[in-house]
């Protein structure tokens, strides 16, 4: 096999590269969403705020049960009973039990978004 003189290798050219680049973060952009995330309104809180003349109600989460006061609630009733058992200006202390996550809260926090008269404080663990 004859040797091939003079053989020399050619350079990588970079411009496929960038146009794979391109087009990659042109697919990325495209179909992304730009939609803002929701927002939860909770209760006033803080040194501003006026202390309700009613004891607070207590709500435990639990995995997949809710107790208002102790008496077991259904998810879609808990605003209704919240408001019912409140007053006009009542507060809500939101207590976590173990192994709740963190979409179980945000499920809670939108189903009590509807009982507008309610100040809600979600207690630390």
């Amino acid at each position: 096999m004859p040797v091939r003189a003079g053989y020399r290798r050619r350079r990588l050219s970079l411009t496929p590269l960038i146009d794979v680049i391109f087009l990659l973060l042109l697919f990325f952009m495209l179909s992304s969403t730009f939609t803002p995330f929701a927002e939860l309104q909770l209760g006033a809180s803080g040194p501003g705020a006026a202390a309700p003349d009613a004891p607070p109600l207590f709500l435990h989460v639990g995995e997949a049960e809710l107790s208002l006061n102790g008496t077991p609630v259904a998810l879609a009733a808990l605003a209704a009973e919240a408001d019912a058992q409140s007053g006009d200006d009542g507060a809500l202390l939101v207590s976590l039990g173990p192994g709740v996550s963190a979409q179980r809260l945000t499920d809670v926090l939108v189903a009590l978004e509807a009982a507008r008269t309610l100040s809600v404080t979600v207690l630390g663990r």
